[in-house]
């Protein structure tokens, strides 16, 4: 591990917000069965880890998009690499995301999951960076508001390495280079 990579956000306090926000879940939803939609890669450990701290009956499935475009920017296509198993309709329905970069991704997920009919649709998101937002999304829950900074861990990565990582930590790579920049999820 030749990068250097500085804590953001300990773990503890990760933890402590995953569990905040699982309450809130909980509560919001007391009565009602949730589905939880992972968007995958780095979204799957903050998801696992939030439904493990709701209460209220859990089911999850996964999608997987991409951004094109060069690595830092997007050009605002967006494709489904991987659909939902199942169908979500008539479901109360959470969006689980790892980070909101940029903003285009969701923006133009959101809509197209509503045409399948679900009873609510809401974003919950780890980390937000609002600085780099380029279209407007709604967060129901989330965890932090982060600096523009390139962070890994907690799913986030830099050359899929440092997604196990307990932490949100900024990575400082060895190689002299400005890491590339990934967005939301572009992978």
């Amino acid at each position: 591990m030749a990068d250097k990579i500085s804590v953001l956000i300990p773990e503890e306090a990760v933890d402590a917000k995953i569990k905040e926000i699982g309450e809130r879940i909980s509560k919001d939803y007391e009565g009602k069965e949730v589905h939880l939609i992972c968007i995958l890669k780095g979204g799957v450990f903050f998801a696992c880890e939030l439904a493990k701290r709701i209460t209220v009956p859990v089911s999850l499935d996964f999608m997987q998009v991409s951004s094109y475009g060069n690595a830092t920017s997007s050009s605002g296509i967006v494709r489904i690499k991987k659909d939902l198993d199942d169908s979500m309709e008539g479901k109360e329905v959470i969006i689980v995301e790892d980070i909101i970069d940029s903003g285009r991704t969701l923006h133009y997920l959101i809509p197209v999951l509503k045409q399948r009919n679900p009873a609510s649709i809401k974003l919950c998101a780890l980390l937000n960076k609002p600085d780099r937002r380029e279209a407007e999304v709604q967060i129901d829950y989330l965890g932090f508001d982060i600096p523009d900074e390139f962070v890994v861990g907690y799913g986030l990565d830099y050359a899929q390495k440092y997604r196990n990582l307990p932490f949100i930590g900024v990575v400082e790579p060895d190689t002299g280079e400005e890491p590339e920049r990934k967005g939301e999820t572009v992978e």
